[in-house]
């Protein structure tokens, strides 16, 4: 099964190659050369693994976005229903005396404290909590500065599909090339991550004013037969990819708001304040049992 931001169809491409196989279908008058299917069907192949790419890579952007703003806006929250928690299990221990309440509550106590000595022992990369954003960052080549929604606008979503479309690494015909694309694509994702339209426009400024494609010249027979294999498993790879992003916890929770997943985070936003409320006045008719 494809998760919902990546279903797509290969009509597109279809056409889109099929425009440009029916123009080298024939030469000299009529007669078609035995190649010509052939390249009509991968130009048809590379245009919809592009665009399935596109929704995977789209989809796996809002997945990410969604898990650091998740973390971003309600890690405080769950910090405190963990402190709640604890606290509540403390009150009930300190009531009966059982050795088996005060374990719990010291359990759940030593899951709030921070490691000691973590921050010196590792020069400042991380404290008890984790890593700091700027090391986390670094290491995962995502920016510091977080998004500020889980789907980007309408607009940067325009402007990420069509520079995809055109900067593709699988476009290229040279190692060269693909390195230079390699390269490209990850400024685009990565400006698309944080939504921003600017770097997306300037983006798009920068590769109109950079070197074009080279057309390529007609492929031998055997070199086509191998595209269409390479194609085949690029597909599987990614629909495995989109498999995983889909049944992961993050995507799990995206399908339940494909429609508009930032509400998504502020109805378990909600929720959890309703949980943070209930536990309080829990710890508060606790404590006055014991007052």
């Amino acid at each position: 099964m494809v998760p919902y931001a990546v279903r797509v169809t290969t009509s597109e491409g279809e056409q889109g190659s099929g425009g440009a196989g029916a123009g080298q279908a024939s030469v000299g008058g009529g007669a078609q050369r035995p190649e010509a299917r052939l390249e009509q069907a991968v130009r048809a192949a590379e245009r919809a693994l592009i665009e399935f790419e596109i929704a995977v890579d789209t989809f796996r952007i809002e997945v990410e976005n969604f898990s650091r703003l998740h973390e971003q806006r309600l890690g405080p929250v769950y910090a405190r229903l963990e402190e709640l928690d604890a606290r509540i299990l403390e009150v009930k221990a300190a009531r009966s005396g059982d050795p088996e309440d005060r374990r719990l509550a010291d359990d759940a106590r030593s899951r709030l404290q921070p490691i000691p000595g973590v921050e010196e022992l590792l020069g400042g990369w991380m404290d008890g909590s984790g890593l700091f954003p700027e090391a986390a960052a670094m290491l995962t080549d995502q920016p510091v500065r977080p998004p500020e929604r889980v789907r980007p606008s309408e607009e940067a979503r325009r402007l990420y599909r069509d520079l995809a479309r055109k900067a593709h690494p699988d476009l290229a015909q040279e190692e060269a090339e693909r390195h230079r694309r390699e390269e490209f694509i990850t400024r685009v994702n990565a400006a698309y991550a944080r939504g921003s339209e600017a770097e997306l426009k300037e983006l798009t400024a920068e590769w109109a004013a950079g070197p074009k494609l080279k057309e390529q010249a007609p492929s031998a027979g055997e070199e086509l037969y191998a595209r269409l294999e390479w194609l085949a498993q690029r597909k599987e790879l990614l629909t495995l990819v989109a498999k995983e992003l889909e049944e992961g916890a993050i995507g799990s929770m995206l399908r339940l708001a494909p429609d508009d997943p930032d509400r998504l985070l502020e109805e378990i936003a909600e929720q959890l304040r309703a949980e943070v409320t209930e536990r309080e006045a829990e710890l508060a008719a606790l404590e006055a049992l014991e007052g």
